[in-house]
């Protein structure tokens, strides 16, 4: 489930005619210069966080940060099986450009293929980098509050480690675009597109309603869940409509704080007016819970 807006952001960097300074490539927590207060921006690329060489994630760290410095972390799409942090690049700059106060953390997890599951090991992945994040929180002069921005699987991902693997509630806020949220709902279960088809089949071959549910964000969530602002397209071929919208209605009754937005002509992705829209709507809701 890649197929999504990373083009789509590209476009909308050049249209508003984006430019980024690149950060210091090494970790400085003291000032670079000893009579001032000044805490130097700092960038580290590739931190390891396991022994596979997918468990990597990019951390980009602001000037001036504080304990009280709030990190975003972004999660990428490829339905499970590709996808690498790079895709989420451009989601770096934005934030770095409009919510420069932010800590953004881009992560690799391990990728599945048809002989290992995505479940549990990538949820698994992200709570060993919450740990070590939380283990270098000081290091890195950042706070143990977290958002999520997730595309595709990845919002998948960011919506599901929210609402059921968060055990500290130290996730202010979660974002997904095009994420799936309901692996049991019968437009899975009795698709007749051998694309989805791929990805169910991902899951194993004996395959029971309770393991779905149980890596279904739309199942798991409580009313304890963090807010949640959804983006979803009409016109989506990987992500049925029902996806968003029930998820969406299952928030409602549960008095989650949340918002959803829907473009109906849209699919997997999108450009133009309706991808400045979602990133006006995403930059709102951040300053808002976050």
């Amino acid at each position: 489930m890649r197929k999504f807006v990373y083009t789509g952001i590209l476009s909308l960097f050049i249209l508003l005619n984006y430019s980024c300074n690149s950060e210091d490539s090494d970790l400085n927590i003291t000032p670079s210069d000893p009579t001032s207060s000044t805490i130097t921006a700092a960038t580290l690329l590739n931190v390891s966080y396991g022994s596979d060489s997918d468990q990597v994630y990019d951390i980009y760290l602001p000037q001036n940060r504080t304990l009280s410095t709030k990190v975003m972390i972004l999660v990428h799409g490829g339905g499970w099986t590709t996808g690498d942090k790079t895709d989420m690049n451009d989601y770096v700059e934005q934030i770095q450009q409009e919510l420069p106060t932010y800590a953004i953390v881009n992560i690799n997890y391990r990728l599945a293929n048809q002989t290992t599951s995505p479940f549990p090991m990538q949820l698994d992945d992200i709570t060993t980098i919450v740990n070590d994040l939380k283990t270098k929180n000081e290091t890195y002069i950042i706070s143990e509050d977290y958002g999520f921005v997730g595309i595709s699987a990845g919002g998948h991902l960011s919506l599901l480690w929210s609402y059921a693997y968060d055990t500290q509630a130290d996730v202010n806020m979660v974002a997904s675009i095009v994420g799936p949220t309901n692996l049991a709902d019968e437009a899975y279960l009795n698709n007749a597109d051998t694309t989805i088809q791929a990805y169910i089949d991902l899951f194993g071959i004996d395959l029971v309603i309770p393991f779905l549910e149980n890596f279904s964000p739309y199942h798991k969530v409580t009313a304890a869940a963090p807010p949640t602002t959804l983006f979803y397209g009409g016109q989506d071929p990987l992500i049925p409509n029902s996806q968003g919208m029930d998820l969406s209605d299952r928030l409602t009754q549960l008095g989650v704080s949340h918002e959803f937005t829907f473009y109906p002509q849209e699919g997997h992705g999108w450009t133009g007016q309706n991808l400045f829209d979602t990133w006006t709507k995403l930059k709102a809701f951040v300053i808002e819970n976050h």
